[in-house]
């Protein structure tokens, strides 16, 4: 992906032109900006995601077990899929994707949200705002990818530390 080369904002059209084997306006006939485009990219990459994230969420069982899964799914997408996760993690600090396209790519994950708030009436969840504890989720789980990139194979169980951490961070201490 050209974008994870070179970097969203950096990668002049013509070069996603090239990439994607088209005539260069021929980009623009079905993006009319290179930010609808990155907008469509986003909100693409965030489905994606969320199927892998939440199509096999065991909704049933405890918070933590719901909580891991989703954590352990994010991360193995980012280990899995190394490029559309440089690419994600660019555009979600990105000031040109538009309100809408937030929205669009936020609503897969609304019932992690939901999760979050029961936790907090009845498991002993902090009582952080929920966005922060989404930030400290992905701070950490970025964290968790990098190391596992670093260490392919090593004997550190990075995903099970990186949890571990996270949970213990945001649940108030039995």
């Amino acid at each position: 992906m050209v974008f994870a080369e070179r970097g969203v904002w950096s990668t002049p059209t013509s070069a996603i032109s090239r990439a994607a084997g088209v005539a260069d306006g021929t980009l623009f006939t079905y993006f009319a900006t290179k930010e609808v485009l990155v907008n469509a990219l986003y909100r693409a990459i965030k489905e994606d995601l969320a199927k892998v994230m939440m199509d096999t969420c065991p909704m049933s069982a405890s918070f933590q077990a719901i909580f891991f899964h989703v954590w352990e799914s994010y991360v193995q997408w980012g280990i899995a899929n190394p490029a559309r996760y440089k690419v994600l993690v660019q555009l979600q600090v990105s000031n040109q994707i538009s309100t809408e396209s937030r929205l669009i790519g936020a609503a897969p994950f609304v019932q992690i949200e939901q999760f979050a708030n029961l936790s907090r009436e009845r498991d002993g969840m902090r009582q952080y705002p929920v966005a922060f504890v989404g930030a400290l989720f992905s701070s950490i789980a970025d964290t968790t990818i990098a190391a596992m990139v670093r260490d392919p194979g090593g004997d550190v169980d990075y995903c099970r530390l990186g949890f571990d951490a996270f949970w213990r961070g945001v649940m108030v201490a039995e």
